[in-house]
C-alpha cells in the first residue's frame, strides 16, 4: 500500500507529464496552423479527445457507484463550459499561429490569476489583500510580456489573455457543479459541447478544408490524444491527493514551453518573456501560498479576521 507521500510524488509526476502533453498538443496546433484554420482544429481536438474523456469516466468509482448515470443536473452549466471552453480554443490556437510558442504559453498562465479575480463575484469568496497584491503581480508580468506601447506590441497578444480568461472562466463554473456529480463526467458534458461548438464555429467560418493527406491525419489525432490524456491524467493526480500539492508545479509549464519553443521552432524569447514569466509565476504561486496557509488555519480552528486575508 502507498503512503500519503508516495500518492502525493506520484500525483505531480503525472501532473508534470500532463504539462508536457499539453505542451506537445500545442507544438502540433503550431504546425498544423498553417493549413487549418483554429476553429476547424479545435473541432478535431476535441472529437479525438472524447476517447480519453470516456476513459476518464469509465474509469470513476465515484461515477459506477451512482449507477453509471449519464444525465446531471446542471447539465445547462456543464454545456455552458463546453462553449466557453470553445472560445478559449479559438483564441487560444489563433495566438499560437501569430506569436512565439512560449509567449502565448506564459500568457496563457494568467488563468490561475483570472481564477482568483472571477471567484470574488462568481462564487462569493472572500478574496483578502494578499491574493489581491498575487493577482497585480502576475497582471503586471502578464502586461510587461505583452508590451503594449513599445513597437513589439502585436494585438495577437490579447488572444492568449482572452483564452486565459475564458479558461478561467469554465474552471470557476466547474466549481458551482454539484458536489456529487464526478468530475470525468463534467468533463465529458464539456468536451462533447466543445465539439459541437467549434465544428459549427467552423461551418459558420467558410467550412471544413479537408484533411491533407495521412499525415495530417496523424497529427490531427495525436493532437487530440495528447490532450485529452492529460486531462485524464489531470484527473487521476487530482484525485491522488490535494489540489495545492499540484499547484506549484504548474509553472513548470512555462519552461517546457519556453525548450520546446527552442527545440522545435528555434524559438527563445528571452527578452520578450522576462522578466514578465517570472512575475506571472510569482504572483500564481503566492495565491497558492496564500491559500494553503488559509486551509491549515481552518483545520486547525483558526479563528479572527487574518484568516480571511
Amino acid at each position: 500500500m502507498q503512503s500519503d507521500s508516495d500518492r502525493t510524488g506520484l500525483a505531480i509526476g503525472l501532473s508534470l507529464v500532463a504539462l508536457l502533453l499539453f505542451d506537445a498538443m500545442g507544438l502540433i496546433i503550431k504546425h498544423l496552423s498553417e493549413h487549418y484554420s483554429p476553429a476547424e482544429l479545435s473541432a478535431y481536438r476535441n472529437f479525438f479527445g472524447l476517447v480519453p474523456s470516456a476513459i476518464a469516466l469509465w474509469s470513476s468509482r465515484a461515477w459506477h457507484a451512482k449507477g453509471r448515470q449519464l444525465w446531471m443536473r446542471q447539465w445547462k452549466v456543464g454545456c455552458l463550459r463546453g462553449m466557453i471552453t470553445t472560445v478559449a480554443q479559438f483564441c487560444f490556437y489563433m495566438s499560437l499561429g501569430l506569436l512565439p510558442f512560449a509567449t502565448a504559453a506564459t500568457i496563457g498562465y494568467a488563468d490561475a490569476l483570472f481564477m482568483t479575480a472571477l471567484a470574488v463575484p462568481l462564487l462569493g469568496e472572500k478574496v483578502g489583500k494578499a491574493r489581491w497584491l498575487a493577482v497585480g503581480i502576475g497582471f503586471a508580468g502578464v502586461v510587461m510580456i505583452m508590451g503594449p506601447g513599445s513597437q513589439s506590441f502585436t494585438p495577437a497578444a490579447l488572444l492568449p489573455l482572452v483564452a486565459a480568461f475564458c479558461y478561467a472562466l469554465s474552471g470557476v463554473l466547474a466549481r458551482r457543479m454539484d458536489a456529487d456529480v464526478p468530475s470525468p463526467l463534467i468533463n465529458l458534458y464539456g468536451t462533447a459541447t466543445s465539439v459541437v461548438g467549434a465544428s459549427l464555429l467552423t461551418l459558420a467560418l467558410g467550412g471544413f478544408s479537408g484533411i491533407q493527406g495521412p499525415g495530417d491525419l496523424g497529427w490531427i489525432v495525436a493532437m487530440g490524444m495528447f490532450g485529452g490524456s492529460a486531462v485524464l491524467l489531470l484527473v487521476i493526480s487530482f484525485r491522488m491527493t490535494q489540489q495545492a500539492n499540484l499547484a506549484p508545479f504548474h509553472y513548470f509549464g512555462i519552461l517546457f514551453a519556453f525548450v520546446l519553443g527552442w527545440i522545435f521552432y528555434d524559438e527563445a524569447p528571452v527578452d520578450d518573456l522576462m522578466p514578465g514569466a517570472i512575475l506571472v509565476a510569482a504572483g500564481g504561486l503566492l495565491i497558492v501560498w496564500r491559500e494553503r496557509q488559509l486551509r491549515r488555519a481552518r483545520l486547525w480552528g483558526a479563528r479572527g479576521p487574518h484568516t480571511r486575508i
